[in-house]
């Protein structure tokens, strides 16, 4: 690989990190789209909820957390 390739491969990568969005949850949402059908986004949301909730319960934490899924 040149320095330049790998300077691409860099940018891109900051451009686009591999998280747990892109690497899990995303595809686990087109499968089930399309074995099940649905609306993609909502279930990326439900995989991966953009935001936290206040009002998750001490169950609902304790279970997201057990999932790997922090308070970004």
């Amino acid at each position: 690989m040149t320095r330049r390739e790998f300077n691409d491969w860099v940018a891109f990568y900051r451009a686009h990190p591999f998280d747990d969005m892109h690497r899990y949850h995303r595809p686990a949402a087109l499968v089930a789209h399309r074995m099940a059908g649905g609306d993609l986004q909502e279930l990326i949301d439900w995989l991966h909820p953009p935001e936290w909730q206040e009002d998750f319960s001490a169950a609902d934490i304790a279970t997201i957390r057990a999932l790997g899924i922090s308070r970004g």
